[in-house]
């Protein structure tokens, strides 16, 4: 062995705080492995307009990005990270002790659970039947063909499982109150799937496409859905990530709802 050098397993971790919504909240990140937060978790975080003393979900939070991103925006949210990985839970957790996060103080928790789990398994792991007025998710979207990456914390993150929409909105539907809000990020070409597996659950789905730019195809889905609706579903207008195509800078809205200025509000 090199002098200088560690063994592989004794190796350091290394990570980085980082700071959100300009500031106002921070994370606790793997540098190298695992999945890191950005827009995609800003965006679903958006989701969520409510000014009422609620209660959040996270489902399959990672280092809490989406969930905490709510809380700081929403000061009568309370929120629960939802983490199935000990590793990216245990992040979750270094995050709420961060002293830049004392405004979160007893308005967000960890539950270490799989998010697929069922009956009295899934209460017994925290996550009550109708205890929720909210539930976020930005599940794994990565084919099981897909060209897989070596870190095994990252492919757990990102690899999409048989039934995984049908699964997830299941739970989403078990720990959710009458007429709570589902909201969820994508990939377009799951779009069938998630309205499937809605079902007779969830009603009222609305959909907005994000393109990066005018003229150019959709990359993600923002999909919000109300438990026990019978309205009808919706297509919104897009919502372009750059109105300039000579820039790289976010358009004026989508900056907002990414610093936490704005939310992306229901049309009903």
């Amino acid at each position: 062995m090199a002098a200088g050098t560690e063994p592989l397993s004794e190796q350091p971790v290394q990570e980085t705080v980082d700071a959100f919504h300009r500031g106002r909240f921070h994370l606790v990140q793997p540098v190298g492995r695992g999945h890191r937060a950005g827009m995609d978790a800003m965006l679903l975080a958006s989701l969520v307009v409510d000014d009422r003393k609620v209660r959040v979900a996270d489902l399959g939070a990672g280092a809490g990005a989406a969930g905490l991103a709510v809380a700081v925006r929403l000061p009568n949210a309370s929120v629960t990270l939802v983490e199935r990985s000990p590793d990216m839970a245990a992040y979750a957790r270094k995050s709420l002790a961060l002293a830049e996060n004392t405004n979160l103080a007893g308005r967000a928790e960890v539950v270490e659970a799989d998010v697929t789990l069922t009956g009295r398994a899934r209460v017994f792991a925290g996550l009550a039947d109708d205890s929720f007025h909210h539930v976020i998710m930005n599940p794994p979207f990565n084919d099981p063909g897909d060209r897989k990456t070596p870190d095994a914390l990252k492919a757990e993150a990102h690899a999409m499982t048989e039934n995984l929409f049908e699964s997830w909105i299941r739970t989403a539907g078990a720990i959710m109150i009458p007429g709570g809000q589902l909201s969820l990020i994508a990939r377009p070409q799951s779009i069938a799937e998630i309205i499937a597996a809605c079902g007779k659950r969830f009603g009222g789905i609305e959909i907005t496409a994000i393109h990066p730019r005018e003229g150019e195809n959709a990359t993600r889905i923002l999909v919000t859905a109300i438990k026990g609706s019978r309205a009808r579903l919706q297509l919104r207008a897009p919502l372009l990530m750059h109105d300039d195509p000579q820039s790289h800078a976010f358009a004026p809205f989508v900056d907002d709802l990414n610093n936490g200025r704005a939310g992306y509000p229901r049309l009903r």
